[in-house]
């Protein structure tokens, strides 16, 4: 390429040139060195560097000969350097560049290794591996570059797809260095918006000096370049004073030349050309090179709404957008470590299968608490996320290495860079990870156990008194009922025996009234009518006593027996489960609880081991040592044994299981207390016990040093002030929930099965008097039809005409006070105005057919 050039330039000038070609092997520079030397020695007008980074032995040779050395660029590297420059407009922090071939690789790592401040990882093509590696870099790149012909570019953002690599819009920019119409190229399998960048179309008629011009996929751009920038170089040292290029001979040894002036005028020339945009070329004096004057062409690809150029700039300015163009924002990414905890991390569920749902990289998609949260800050901080689920462990331990699983290796490691979950801030965390302020500062341990199922009974409020009461009662009333007919029937001056002193009718206390008394006075309207003698209200008023104290008794004993059952728990308190034995209890194995019960039945050891060796050591006055019992309590160590006696479960749906399945509420479970109570809430057989204790806030946690920790504890504080943590609280953790729980409303009054019984014995009391009335009815008619059938007898008798009674009536006998009288059970029966007991006479005439 180099001997066309040469040809090529001198059939344009119509002069005779002569070169020589210096590889450069930058392992053995000596080597070049020496050939260098011995090219400069036979007479050298310009050294042209074509390697890819500055050669510091020949710019110092051609610096203290005065020769002129011209850098220049043939690869795609000043397609690079644009890019770059528009990724720093970006705010990118770390680019992947793929290439088409390792030469191109070399040239590109040499073009921006100490110029671009982004940070970056080349690859030539794009394979299986390197998409594997590609997906496994952390931090992810922040944008994508793919650099070559429209070919290999093309074919490459194809794999990328197939790959699942393009997700986010505007992150892969496809940068051509050919000069295709990008009008005609087909872009359909662009999936995403894109940036394109290209030189100007009309920059390759310039280099082959034509106006009118088409390049083909087969247009030799490396070749183009080379005949123009040899042409421009002769062109340059012809306008120096009228003459031609001054050839000068350099010795190595003894450096030494008379090209200083020429050089200088040279260097003039190029700095004049630097404006004039019809050259090919423009100086760089930073790098002293001539690199091709392109015009930049950067576009804008949706797939939806097509190409848009958005900025067109010239090698040697600044990059710049077209007037009235703005460039969306492009929102940062971060990878988001979680690990599932209820309710702050649940795994989605199909709805119809019920199976957990998985995105396209076989992560599980999560909802919950801290998704919520994760989604809320990144509309507030404008970022977009990835939620990644740790590859070993849960939320983090410290393995005997050293290094950390689950979510916080995870951040050690860069594999994420935020970790939103129930993660708990400790010292040992903060060694190698940094916490941002608490987001949930409410959590601990709790005691979970199962609601006692209570025995209900109808006849629940006759147990207040116990059998042998109720007898009492009983014999009580028995005995009060037969007293009260006993003292009305002999005591001289009841209203029985002494009917003169009460003019007025007075209740006849038989027997069946006395057992009615006495048992109407356990009522609020009282027996009624109380015996008149002095003897019967004695026993009333001692009987009425008795009945307001039993009545006072029964109503508080009920009271307080029904309250009592609905406030009573098998424990209160850590330190009665750990005092008694019923109740066995357990914990989630290797969970931060169980963790907790180790590190303080380690705790109370050594305590106990320091305090034994106090008193035994102690020297002098040993009496202060003297107690009757060891000051420390080890009810630690109690509940640890009765932990492993139990063994701990796998996981906390297990625990509830089991406290669950205990229906005599005779199995705690002591776990994390967000999820106490959020399963509390959902299921209406576990309550909660005791108080909080281990007090822990939930924090977020990011990478040591990581800037986004002022950021996010800045937008959680705003959340804050929107009341937004509480809303995701009462969400949560909802209380209303319990409302469904049959057993709802017991705070609120005694259900119907506590005092079934009372309804259920004024219902026997309904039944009792209606069979009553049957027996009354039925006993009525037959009494009735009786009658009927009497009659009938005595009307087919003759009417008795005359019949001596002698005091006695032949029907019946009665005793005769007034006119008349009914006599027997004959209603039918009459005796006239006119009666003597001596001698006297009776007419028996059917009913309604009477005669004195």
């Amino acid at each position: 390429m180099i001997g066309e050039a040469v040809k090529h330039a001198e059939d344009l000038k119509q002069l005779a040139l002569d070169d020589s070609i210096v590889s450069l092997n930058r392992e053995n520079e000596d080597e070049a060195r020496g050939k260098l030397c011995s090219e400069l020695s036979k007479g050298v007008s310009a050294l042209i560097d074509l390697s890819w980074s500055p050669w510091e032995e020949a710019e110092h040779l051609a610096s203290e000969a005065g020769v002129p050395i011209i850098r220049t660029a043939l690869g795609p590297q000043p397609l690079v350097a644009a890019i770059d420059r528009y990724l720093e407009s970006r705010n990118a922090t770390d680019a992947a560049i793929l290439l088409e071939s390792e030469i191109d690789v070399d040239k590109v790592l040499y073009e921006l290794l100490g110029r671009s401040n982004t940070r970056i990882w080349v690859h030539a093509g794009l394979t299986r591996d390197s998409a594997r590696a590609l997906k496994t870099m952390r931090p992810d790149p922040s944008f994508y570059v793919l650099v070559g012909g429209s070919g290999f570019v093309m074919e490459t953002y194809k794999r990328a797809v197939k790959e699942k690599l393009v997700r986010r819009v505007y992150r892969w920019n496809l940068v051509f260095t050919d000069y295709l119409d990008l009008s005609a190229l087909d872009l359909s399998s662009v999936v995403q918006p894109t940036m394109i960048l290209q030189a100007h179309p009309e920059d390759c008629c310039r280099i082959i000096a034509s106006k009118d011009c088409t390049c083909s996929d087969s247009f030799e751009k490396t070749q183009a370049t080379l005949n123009s920038l040899i042409a421009y170089l002769v062109d340059a040292f012809g306008r120096i004073d009228g003459t031609f290029m001054v050839k000068a001979r350099v010795d190595c040894g003894d450096v030494h030349s008379d090209m200083s002036d020429t050089k200088e005028a040279l260097h003039r020339i190029f700095v004049e050309d630097i404006d004039n945009n019809e050259t090919v070329f423009y100086w760089d004096q930073e790098r002293s090179g001539l690199f091709l004057r392109h015009r930049y062409v950067l576009s804008s690809y949706k797939p939806d709404s097509g190409l848009e150029a958005v900025a067109v700039w010239s090698a040697n300015q600044e990059y710049r957008l077209l007037p009235g163009v703005t460039l969306e924002p492009l929102k940062h990414f971060f990878r988001v470590g979680t690990s599932p905890a209820v309710p702050w991390t649940l795994p989605k569920l199909d709805p119809e299968t019920g199976d957990p749902l998985y995105n396209e990289d076989g992560q599980p998609i999560y909802e919950g608490y801290c998704v919520d949260l994760i989604q809320k800050l990144s509309e507030a901080m404008n970022f977009d996320y990835e939620i990644v689920s740790p590859r070993s462990g849960g939320f983090g331990r410290r393995l005997p290495n050293g290094s950390w699983d689950g979510v916080v290796g995870d951040l050690t490691t860069g594999e994420t860079d935020i970790a939103v979950a129930a993660l708990t801030m400790t010292a040992e965390r903060e060694e190698v990870i940094d916490f941002v302020a608490p987001y949930f500062e409410q959590t601990g341990i709790l005691i979970a156990i199962r609601k006692p199922i209570r025995k209900t009974s109808l006849f629940k409020f006759m147990t207040v008194l116990r059998t042998e009461v109720w007898l009492s009662i009983v014999a009580a009333l028995v005995l009060t009922g037969f007293m009260i007919w006993l003292l009305e029937k002999y005591s001289p001056y009841s209203a029985k025996n002494n009917p003169g002193a009460y003019p007025y009718p007075c209740r006849d206390f038989t027997l069946k009234e006395s057992f009615w008394f006495a048992l109407t006075s356990f009522t609020p309207q009282g027996g009624g009518e109380a015996p008149k003698a002095l003897s019967g209200r004695t026993l009333v008023a001692a009987y009425w006593l008795f009945v307001v104290l039993m009545l006072a008794t029964f109503t508080a004993n009920l009271a307080a027996f029904l309250t009592v059952e609905r406030m009573q728990t098998p424990v209160s308190s850590l330190e009665q489960l750990a005092r008694q034995s019923r109740i066995n209890y357990t914990v989630v194995e290797g969970s931060s609880t169980h963790q907790y019960f180790i590190n303080m039945k380690f705790a109370e050891d050594t305590l106990y081991r320091v305090w034994k060796e106090i008193t035994l050591n102690a020297t002098s006055d040993q009496a202060q040592y003297r107690v009757w019992d060891y000051p420390i309590r080890e009810q630690y160590g109690h509940i640890l044994l009765a932990i492993n006696a139990s063994g701990p479960v796998a996981d906390a749906e297990t625990g509830f299981k089991q406290v669950n399945d205990h229906t005599d509420a005779d199995f705690a479970f002591i776990h994390d207390s967000a999820e106490i109570k959020y399963e509390v809430t959902r299921n209406c057989n576990l309550t909660e016990v005791g108080e909080l204790f281990a007090e822990q806030p939930y924090a977020i946690a990011v990478q040591q040093g990581s800037r986004l920790q002022e950021d996010i504890s800045r937008a959680l504080l705003e959340l804050q002030k929107e009341r937004f943590l509480e809303q995701l609280a009462s969400k949560y953790w909802n209380e209303t929930l319990r409302q469904s729980c049959s057993d709802a409303d017991e705070s609120e009054g005694i259900t119907l099965e506590s005092l079934g019984g009372v309804f259920i014995a004024t219902l026997f009391g309904l039944g009792l008097a209606m069979i009553t009335l049957a027996w009354e009815v039925f006993y009525y008619k037959r009494k009735e039809k009786n009658k009927v059938q009497s009659t009938k007898e005595n009307v087919e008798r003759p009417p008795i005409k005359s019949a001596k009674l002698g005091g006695k009536m032949a029907v019946g006998v009665a005793r005769l006070r007034k006119r008349a009288t009914k006599i027997g059970k004959k209603k039918n029966v009459t005796i006239g105005d006119s009666f003597k007991p001596s001698v006297s006479y009776i007419s028996v005439y059917p009913k309604g057919d009477y005669r004195p």
